[in-house]
């Protein structure tokens, strides 16, 4: 059970597939919000069911619903990735009807000491995956994701062709917004970034984004023939597609990141008030591959593990990252592909 946020319930994803290619006669029930049941499309073993927020699942009542429904399914053992109300509901549920459970530590007290501005400890923590691995290990099935295998790049449909044309270069994503301000690369320097990749011809840029977001994204494309605004064009499970055929991804510490990374993407991610060592770093990319702001101009730095946080003096961190590095991590990812 994993129920949000996009970027949450992708980092289950790599963990998931390796499952069912470990344990090809064990059923797998993922227990999440309908927009999301794409992402485990095509994983084998795995059974999406969803979580009805706002009628037959909703409240208390609804909780002990889900726990009935979920009971008809014949569960043997509850696998909690989310660790709120809500799922400590349902594995308390299940636990007393003498089901095996386990629930996943988010490692609160070790990002705590990581993010906090006196006596900081500037280490990594356990990464979301490894946490993941741990539930299901204490349910009896350890995993293994030194060898992770991913899905071939999805066909893509007439309506995606039709916008994206040919294949004929290397295709790069760009995700440049995140929930939270303090996690978002500076308009004018990622105009910059994408201006110096589309003066390569054999790039195409895609810009991804929602649809509150689409003036700024069409002012990023704007007089670029190889840059493409793909937001409010098509569909979510389009996207998917369209990125599964990606080169590379350049996106902030968001969900866009973990949705390539989960597609065995490159990705090439920012870093503003949030840090790779909180554990969300992408699913197998390398540290190398995350550009941070400048500690040594900002050390208080990450100031938090969401970037929810404002820390006065700290607006213009990501500043520290020149455009010109970023471009030319691009061009190095891509060279290697």
């Amino acid at each position: 059970m994993r129920l949000s946020a996009m970027g949450d319930v992708a980092m289950t994803v790599p963990v998931l597939r390796a499952f069912a290619a470990q344990y090809p006669d064990v059923k797998l029930t993922v227990v999440s919000r309908p927009f999301f049941k794409p992402f485990f499309d095509g994983i084998p073993n795995i059974d999406f069911f969803a979580f009805d927020e706002k009628v037959r699942h909703k409240g208390f009542f609804g909780l002990l619903r889900l726990h009935a429904d979920l009971k008809e399914r014949h569960i043997d053992a509850f696998a909690d990735l989310h660790n709120v109300l809500r799922s400590k509901i349902v594995r308390s549920l299940f636990r007393l009807s003498g089901k095996k459970v386990a629930a996943v530590d988010k490692g609160r007290a070790e990002k705590k000491a990581l993010t906090r501005a006196e006596n900081k400890i500037f280490e990594p923590v356990t990464s979301m995956f490894e946490r993941h691995q741990r539930v299901f290990e204490q349910l009896g099935f350890p995993i293994d994701l030194s060898h992770p295998e991913f899905p071939a790049p999805q066909p893509l449909d007439q309506q995606i062709r039709d916008i994206a044309g040919a294949k004929d270069g290397k295709w790069i994503g760009v995700a440049p917004f995140a929930q939270y301000d303090a996690k978002v690369y500076p308009q004018d320097l990622m105009q910059q970034v994408i201006d110096s990749l589309a003066q390569n011809p054999g790039y195409k840029i895609f810009l991804f984004g929602g649809k509150s977001e689409i003036p700024v994204l069409d002012a990023f494309a704007e007089g670029k023939s190889n840059v493409v605004n793909m937001a409010g064009k098509i569909k979510f499970q389009q996207e998917l597609q369209l990125i599964s055929n990606l080169d590379a991804m350049l996106s902030m510490d968001s969900g866009n990141a973990h949705i390539a990374a989960m597609l065995g993407v490159k990705v090439l991610t920012l870093w503003g008030a949030t840090h790779p060592y909180t554990g969300f770093s992408p699913f197998n990319q390398p540290l190398e591959n995350a550009i941070t702001s400048d500690r040594n101009q900002y050390p208080k730095l990450p100031t938090s593990v969401y970037g929810n946080k404002k820390v006065e003096g700290y607006e213009n961190a990501m500043r520290t990252i020149a455009p010109g590095m970023v471009v030319e991590k691009i061009d190095l990812l891509l060279a290697r592909s």
